[in-house]
């Protein structure tokens, strides 16, 4: 059962924004481009999932302006004409949300498939870098400014098993991520990302059978909140750095977690005259295990 969360209201934060929103036929992709739309944004939304995109730009258009188009983002050809589209339907891009992926892996470093480790790679972390490039492209050509959102994961921080692809892409997204608020900073370019944790997806769901579980009983292990989170919860955060509410945050990735990596800190007590021992550990002074 999906955790009840009370919807809040989307002011027109965005409004006559033009946004580009990648993975958009289902799932977080999907949510965020209503989210926009509600925020008064113009979207522009794609994947390579035809018939579904062309179903989800249907459906949101009571919304507001929202075009498709089927785009494979590890093609830099078609990442340069989707934003070309973009353009061409609306005169200018404002804002791009990067939430275009693969399935994660599943299976240890010391037998993974190199076949899908590569393929992952050419969509999850090639394909973010594409867009990021001709975003920026595109933002400069305007005369500058603009906000680029990529997706990365809670995976960036916090290793989970049996993903070795998929961790080591939202772990180079994040230095993608940092390395495009320098190059976009002196152009008043922001490029921020969004780590999300345990969401509750139609994909969750079917690991919670999987794993013979519910979501009351597992969520405890992935959140203060004691729930999982939701698209649209995810989708908010995307808003805000997309905003101009946030006109002075780039660089940096905000978890949308529940406070999952919280849990995960080691905290040291330290004391201003503490004495180390020769092994390195020091002599005053407490260590908090690991809450996991």
């Amino acid at each position: 059962m999906s955790p009840d969360v009370p919807e809040v209201e989307i002011f027109p934060v965005l409004k006559d924004k033009v946004a580009l929103i990648t993975g958009g036929a289902q799932g977080m992709g999907k949510v965020t481009a209503e989210v926009f739309l509600k925020a008064g944004a113009k979207v522009v939304m794609c994947d390579i999932q035809d018939d579904k995109g062309k179903e989800v730009a249907r459906e949101l258009s009571p919304l507001g302006e929202i075009y498709f188009s089927k785009t494979d983002i590890s093609s830099s050809e078609q990442v340069s004409a989707l934003v070309q589209f973009v353009v061409d339907k609306f005169g200018r891009l404002g804002c791009a949300i990067n939430n275009a992926g693969l399935t994660p892996d599943n299976g240890t470093l010391l037998d993974f498939d190199e076949n899908y480790w590569d393929k992952l790679m050419s969509i999850t972390l090639t394909g973010t870098a594409l867009c990021v490039k001709y975003q920026m492209r595109q933002f400069i050509a305007q005369g500058g400014g603009g906000s680029i959102v990529n997706i990365a994961s809670i995976n960036a921080f916090k290793p989970q098993p049996n993903m070795p692809a998929y961790t080591s892409a939202k772990h180079a997204i994040v230095g993608l991520t940092k390395h495009a608020s320098m190059e976009g900073g002196p152009h008043n370019i922001r490029v921020n990302a969004v780590a999300p944790g345990a969401i509750f997806t139609a994909m969750a769901e079917e690991a919670l059978k999987i794993m013979k579980t519910t979501h009351d009983e597992f969520a405890p292990k992935v959140s203060y909140l004691n729930r999982f989170g939701l698209p649209r919860e995810v989708a908010q955060a995307s808003l805000w750095l997309s905003s101009p509410s946030a006109s002075y945050v780039t660089g940096v990735v905000l978890p949308v977690d529940g406070g999952f990596l919280a849990k995960q800190i080691v905290v040291l007590k330290m004391f201003s005259k503490c004495h180390v021992h020769s092994s390195g550990m020091p002599t005053h002074g407490k260590m908090l295990p690991i809450n996991s």
